[in-house]
């Protein structure tokens, strides 16, 4: 076997130690066009499970890096004065170069072939059975094939270097340090004695106004200090090629190439603040020998590879993205309690949770419980209020269509689902989308407030909620609008009715698909009846006693048909700019909130992306947030999409939580999350860190009408009531999982990752 591998960086060589180790009268040789000794950055980092990955792959290898690593268990976070430091993370740091020389000796002596100071191409080894593009990350490979691999690049706007100093660390340390002229954050390490790395990062308008722009290396470096003066404590930054850049955020849509196959940053990159880089590559090295191990030709080997290595990698990615937004964002939680500011931090990129936390550091979750509210209880424990109504707690029913109704009339079944989920601990339940009128349907089976019938019918289920459960229950007002028409979702969800269909209206006459029908644009006489309309069941839902009212402005409806450009061509006074396409929503939302009563609050639903090109931006999302709170909503329920049909949503665990963390601190108004939120732990974690002052979940509630209650039983919890024949049930709850959790955590404690202490860390102690 031949094996050529461009670039003797860690993917490469670590790849040639284990193909040559197990296969050794293969002929495999390195190419690295720097010299051996040369390395560019400082420190690289490894957390205790990609560690215990090494030491699985190459034991010798692997003792031979634990005996050169800095290790530390802590992670500090130095921020508006306060330093809060946090323990159970399990990091180790390592100099690049050692880390070099360590995979350089052991390649050698298992007989790679390793060429330095030469450049090479494919087309140097015909003779080869594959060919590793492990290049870095301005690969030469890719590039000379870039409509195979089809890279895609995201240059993000954060501007940031690397550098170095001798000030010792006994800690994984971010500083976050305010200036007069921005904000600046350093992500710092120790990797060997006297020598730690430090990663610069501010965001772009704080870079020219520091005038970092027009500075050399070592006029950064001094400005730099002065910035960090206190927390270098005398020594001095050190550079080597410490050039400011943007991140590129690197995926291929292909990986491989006849027998050309890509590695490392070649392929992917992960941004620095999950430290990911070089853990990425050398687990590439590790799955592609394993993919090779596997047997077959090298054609199906690396398939198998590319196969089998994308979802990891793409995980990571992800995870790396939301941790790197953070980042670029620190100045929307700049603001926060310094404890949940840290809590933020730790929780960016979703891989660390509140109950990550719990066990690991159960002083700082109680630091954060201590900061979000009063009293010894999780965050969605704590009650909420929003003008005269508190709701006990911060977990909600999502709204979710039943298509259960027969001529707007909700029934028996509409009782059972909201009553039961009232009675499972919720704090607040929605209603379902709850139609005005007759032609505001979406399906046959949707739910109506336009006649007394189906007010009366309203107002039993709300008398059942609030006689058997603490929990509050929010009317839901809104109008298909182009989404008219359709059938029953599980008959084909957004398809026409084959006969029957009430025509549609919308803000510009544009079908949601070309099968659907084509909605009339529409009249002033229209936006006067649908007006009307609304006030109506908004009297109605008055008498039927709902605590809370809500505007359906989402998903594509009427309203928010209007909100979006995609669905709004209008050339009147409702189009155009965002001013005018918010007009007649909050014309109607104005009209409803003269109706409702004072003391009872109101939100408004809204899409704050539409997933497509050319559709709303955040900035519009802003501006229509902050002109429903100026006309009286108390709280925004941030959804997203399904405004056209061929949007191209990215899902994902939390998927539409950045936007309503990005309407709670920057526009200032409280939110409701909502969007694949499926544990108590998701719940914790978003409360705590700020994101959202409500959470809604949909699916789990349908799973699981007590899925309150259940949280409360695992964090041993006792506020949440249930009704007088519920109490043993509960009680007997609280005990059982009581134990099934204590059960839990000895079994989590015992499959964390062994730290593996170097002998220099352990004399140091």
């Amino acid at each position: 076997m031949r094996i050529a591998v461009i670039g003797g960086g860690p993917a490469g060589l670590y790849f040639a130690i284990l193909m040559q180790r197990d296969h050794p009268k293969a002929r495999i040789t390195v190419v690295e066009r720097n010299r051996a000794d040369d390395t560019f950055g400082f420190g690289v980092v490894f957390s205790d499970q990609t560690l215990a990955a090494f030491e699985a792959a190459d034991p010798i290898s692997f003792r031979a890096i634990t005996d050169a690593f800095a290790y530390w268990d802590d992670i500090e976070i130095q921020a508006k004065g306060v330093v809060t430091r946090v323990p159970g993370n399990g990091f180790c740091g390592c100099a690049r170069r050692t880390l070099l020389m360590i995979l350089q000796d052991r390649a050698r002596s298992l007989g790679v072939e390793l060429l330095f100071r030469t450049d090479a191409s494919p087309e140097d080894f015909p003779d080869a059975d594959l060919i590793v593009g492990a290049d870095g990350i301005n690969s030469a490979i890719r590039n000379a094939h870039l409509d195979h691999f089809k890279p895609h690049t995201d240059l993000r706007p954060n501007r940031f270097t690397w550098m170095g100093s001798t000030r010792p660390f006994d800690a994984f340390t971010f500083f976050f340090k305010e200036t007069p002229v921005g904000i600046f954050i350093a992500h710092c390490y120790q990797y060997e004695a006297n020598a730690s790395t430090w990663v610069l990062e501010t965001d772009p308008e704080t870079f020219v106004r520091a005038g970092l722009d027009a500075m050399d290396e070592a006029q950064s470096a001094r400005y730099l200090e002065t910035v960090f003066a206190e927390e270098l404590q005398g020594h001095r930054l050190t550079t080597n090629r410490s050039l400011w850049r943007q991140f590129p955020m690197i995926r291929c849509e292909r990986w491989v190439k006849d027998n050309i196959v890509l590695l490392g940053d070649a392929k992917a990159t992960a941004h620095f603040s999950i430290g990911s880089g070089t853990k990425l590559a050398m687990e590439d090295a590790i799955a592609l020998h394993g993919a090779i191990q596997a047997g077959g030709d090298m054609a199906t080997a690396l398939a198998r590879f590319e196969t089998g290595r994308r979802e990891d990698v793409e995980k990571t990615q992800h995870a790396a993205d939301v941790s790197l937004v953070w980042f670029e964002q620190v100045k929307r939680f700049w603001g926060m309690d310094p404890t949940r500011f840290a809590f933020g931090v730790m929780t960016r990129s979703k891989s660390i949770t509140w109950d990550n936390l719990l066990l690991r550091a159960p002083g700082f979750v109680a630091a954060t419980q201590a900061a979000f509210g009063t009293g010894n209880r999780a965050p969605m424990f704590q009650p909420f209020t929003l003008r005269g109504m508190t709701v006990p707690n911060r977990v909600v029913v999502s709204p979710m269509c039943q298509y259960s109704a027969t001529d707007g009339l909700p029934g028996d079944w509409h009782l059972m689902h909201y009553g039961a989920r009232a009675v499972g601990g919720a704090g607040l339940v929605f209603t379902e989308m709850t139609c005005p009128s007759a032609d505001a349907r979406i399906t046959p089976g949707c739910a109506g407030l336009w006649n007394d019938e189906q007010e009366a019918a309203w107002t039993r289920i709300v008398n059942f909620c609030h006689a058997h459960a603490p929990a509050k229950i929010a009317l839901q007002l809104g109008h298909a609008g182009r989404k008219a028409g359709t059938r029953l979702m599980w008959e084909g969800m957004d398809r026409p009715l084959e006969t029957g269909a009430w025509p549609a209206i919308s803000a510009s006459a544009i079908p949601y698909t070309p099968e659907n029908q084509t909605p009339r644009a529409m009249t002033r006489a229209d936006m006067d009846r649908v007006k009307a309309d609304f006030v109506a069941a908004t009297t109605r839902g008055v008498r039927c006693g709902f605590d809370m009212l809500e505007l359906h402005c989402a998903h594509g409806y009427l309203f928010a048909s209007f909100l979006s450009p995609l669905t709004n061509t209008r050339h009147d006074d409702y189009g155009g700019s965002i001013e005018n396409r918010l007009r007649f929503p909050l014309e109607v939302f104005c009209a409803m909130r003269v109706a409702w009563p004072a003391e009872r609050p109101m939100s408004v639903r809204i899409s704050a992306t539409d997933w497509a090109e050319g559709g709303i931006t955040d900035t519009d999302t802003l501006a229509i947030a902050r002109a429903f709170a100026a006309a009286g909503v108390d709280l925004v329920d941030v959804s997203t999409g399904q405004t056209v049909a061929d949007a191209e949503p990215r899902y994902g665990r939390m998927f539409q939580v950045p936007w309503a963390d990005m309407i709670r601190n920057e526009a200032g108004i409280a939110t409701m999350c909502v969007g694949s939120i499926t544990s108590a732990d998701q719940v914790n974690t978003i409360l705590a860190a700020g994101r959202a002052d409500l959470v809604a979940l949909a699916r789990p509630h349908l799973a699981d009408p007590a899925f309150t209650l259940h949280a409360a039983a695992q964090y041993g919890e006792k506020s949440v009531r249930v009704p007088p024949p519920y109490e043993y049930g509960r009680q007997a709850l609280l005990r059982t999982v009581a134990r099934d959790q204590e059960d839990l955590r000895e079994l989590r404690r015992k499959a964390r990752p062994k730290p593996t202490v170097p002998t220099f860390a352990k004399a140091a102690e």
